[in-house]
């Protein structure tokens, strides 16, 4: 009998989605606000453009935090609490020294990237000042996933919703003072949008670790124990990490190539395929919250000696998951023009993104079943598995991506069925491993 019933699995779930929603918030305020500013067009797909950089880098730390999660899962199921303190101190000191790097590297040739690839001028110059600023915010964003991990590795998830609710609220007010210059702040447009960001996510840090001190027995864990660098111990977490890391990273790489493409359909498709995003993501993170929690109680489940209870958590997840996805997405289809008219007053701006957002919408069929097995499959340890996985689902959606767009200058809706590519070779690819029962054997 399955260890987790439908009732536990939602309570753990609901503070992992809320606290998505509210960090989606971020980016969603972010676009809101800029659509409105200026002529709009240049400042979406700005921002689309300059945001997507920013992940695809903030996805190798977010990468090795998921490695971190399924170790700490996995010793937490074990119930060896203590050996969980010293994965989160030198997953959070790595974390850091990686910012650094990434944060130096971005300064300097980020804008060389920016001038290659991008052809519009205005969107180019606007890219760069976003990210200029927005680059600091990997300090704190980075120590804040190592938090992250710890409460959803322990299935302490209730946490993550207030945390989330602080930061949004900090966002919310910093964009309406920066982008515009009230109360007295100069106004500053596009780079304060990426100031906003940067500094709600310092708020989110400091507020985690007020909380995780005074709230939490950190001492059963061995937590704030740092004791230097530990090598063994890093290595043990990178055997798990590494290839999430590449395997994030090459996936946000590939999003950041189809948004490329979509630039050289011009300046309106960008500012469409922008909105269509971020709607996008505000469904997403449905996927990503069970997804997540998928992951971490696969991993628990196999630490407890329960694995013949995996294949039925996934089904079962991937219920649960269709049962807020659909809702949702059946709302926003009977509804797009409402839904796009959050981003941009201008109509025609609008009625060109309602296609494209019915052929977004209709790609979740494939993308809840998809995210859910390929998130087992990292919960099993097997975290090499899924950077092949992901690497195929890549190679078939950039040939796609790069077809439609250069080769036929198809229409933007068109090129939104690259998901549906994505979603279903990934899928396929995950399931047919996890039926095969092979990582039952694997130790980590």
């Amino acid at each position: 009998m399955a260890r987790y019933t439908n009732k536990e699995i939602l309570k753990i779930t609901f503070p992992v989605l809320v606290s998505l929603l509210m960090e989606q918030m971020i980016g969603l305020t972010d676009t809101i606000y800029l659509g409105h500013y200026g002529d709009g067009q240049t400042e979406l797909g700005a921002s689309a453009l300059a945001g997507v950089f920013y992940m695809v880098i903030f996805m190798l730390g977010f990468g090795f935090s998921v490695g971190a999660q399924v170790l700490i899962a996995r010793r937490n199921g074990e119930g060896r609490y203590r050996e969980i303190g010293p994965i989160f101190m030198q997953g959070t000191l790595f974390l850091l020294l990686l910012a650094a790097v990434l944060f130096t590297l971005s300064q300097c040739f980020a804008r060389d990237v920016f001038s290659w690839m991008i052809g519009t001028e205005a969107v180019r110059r606007a890219a760069g000042d976003y990210l200029e600023y927005r680059v600091y915010g990997f300090f704190f964003s980075f120590t804040a996933l190592m938090f992250r991990a710890f409460y959803v590795g322990t299935t302490r998830t209730r946490i993550l919703t207030a945390n989330s609710v602080v930061m949004v609220l900090t966002n919310i007010l910093l964009n309406y003072l920066l982008i515009y210059g009230k109360g007295g702040f100069p106004e500053m447009g596009i780079a304060g949008a990426a100031i906003a960001s940067s500094v709600a996510e310092g708020v989110s840090v400091l507020f985690f670790a007020v909380y995780t001190y005074f709230r939490i027995d950190w001492r059963r864990y061995r937590l704030f124990r740092f004791r230097g660098f530990e090598p063994v111990q890093l290595r043990q977490i990178l055997r798990v990490s590494v290839w999430i890391m590449l395997q994030e990273g090459m996936a946000f790489l590939s999003w950041f190539i189809f948004f490329v493409c979509i630039e050289h359909l011009g300046a309106a498709e960008l500012a469409v395929t922008n909105m269509v995003r971020s709607i996008s993501s505000v469904v997403f993170l449905f996927v990503n919250a069970f997804a997540s929690t998928a992951s971490s109680l696969v991993s628990n489940l196999i630490g407890s000696g329960e694995a013949d209870a995996v294949m039925p958590l996934c089904r079962r997840m991937t219920g649960l998951c269709f049962c807020f996805v659909v809702p949702l997405a059946v709302l926003l289809a009977l509804f797009p023009s409402e839904a796009l008219g959050l981003y941009s007053d201008n109509a025609a701006q609008v009625a060109r993104g309602v296609p494209s957002m019915w052929v977004m919408l209709s790609s979740f069929v494939v993308c809840v079943p998809a995210f859910v097995y390929q998130f087992c499959v990292s919960g099993t340890g097997n975290t090499r598995m899924t950077l092949a996985i992901v690497l195929a689902a890549i190679v078939f959606y950039v040939g796609y991506t790069v077809w439609l767009t250069f080769g036929l200058r198809a229409d933007v809706a068109v090129c939104w069925t690259t998901d549906h590519l994505y979603y279903f070779v990934t899928f396929v690819l995950s399931y047919l491993y996890m039926r095969g029962g092979r990582w039952r054997m694997r130790r980590i």
